[in-house]
């Protein structure tokens, strides 16, 4: 796999037409996410114009209802083709498990199963918001332990979590389990400039040394004014030592 395939370019745009239009503008791109703001204005027929460019799809819904509900909508997702697909890991084991019996049910004859992860605590949570406000007690880090190794157990490929917390988990959960990383951002702007919603964040250079196995980085490539550049500085930052 190369170096652009690990990193995932967030398409977080409102219509079909915008994030198209920035492919357009950085062909080297060749894997994305496709959230929720996207998918629920563009639906499955995106998706479909994506695979057709040859790109490998992310498909961030962040599932997290009753686990009858979310195995089932799971099992529906998991025929669209896409390489990657999501729940909350808070939705506990029950939930988890049915989410992975609705992929394996859900998979076309032939084709690969997606890989399914769970998302431990979303990077735009900090420690404020963690004990006064979620009401679970404890460091961020306990938490988002607690979550990779609830997911490991239901059988799940791996987590979403910040970098801050990638090489606990990776002693924890083992080498082979994945760390999808959001709150990603260049070297400028972690020091002081915009961060957006992301508070526990690092640059594409500390993350992917930190054992991230994909990096997931939206607005400091789709909103550059050379996203192609920004995208392969991006790039050259994984193969420095």
């Amino acid at each position: 796999m190369s170096m652009a395939e690990r990193v995932i370019i967030a398409l977080d745009f409102p219509t079909a037409g915008e994030a198209l239009a920035f492919l357009d503008r950085v062909p080297q791109v060749r894997y994305v996410k496709v959230g929720m703001e996207l998918f629920y204005a563009a639906g499955t027929t995106l998706l479909e114009q994506l695979k057709r460019r040859g790109l490998r799809i992310f498909l961030d819904l962040k599932l997290h209802d009753i686990p009858n509900t979310v195995g089932r909508a799971m099992a529906v997702l998991a025929g669209l083709g896409v390489d990657m697909l999501n729940v909350h890991a808070a939705g506990g084991r029950e939930m988890m498990l049915r989410a992975k019996e609705g992929v394996e049910k859900g998979v076309p004859a032939g084709q690969p199963a997606p890989r399914l992860i769970a998302v431990t605590q979303l990077t735009s949570t900090d420690q404020q918001v963690l004990n006064e406000e979620l009401g679970i007690p404890g460091s961020v880090e306990e938490a988002v332990l607690r979550y990779a190794r609830l997911a490991k157990q239901c059988g799940l490929d791996g987590v979403v979590a910040s970098p801050w917390e990638v090489g606990t988990i990776k002693e924890a959960c083992g080498p082979a389990f994945l760390c999808v990383t959001p709150g990603v951002r260049p070297q400028a702007q972690e020091d002081g400039q915009r961060r957006d919603d992301q508070r526990r964040i690092m640059t594409p250079q500390e993350a992917w040394q930190a054992g991230s196995d994909y990096l997931v980085v939206g607005r400091p490539v789709t909103r550059a004014s050379d996203p192609a550049q920004a995208f392969a500085d991006i790039v050259a930052q994984l193969h420095r030592p």
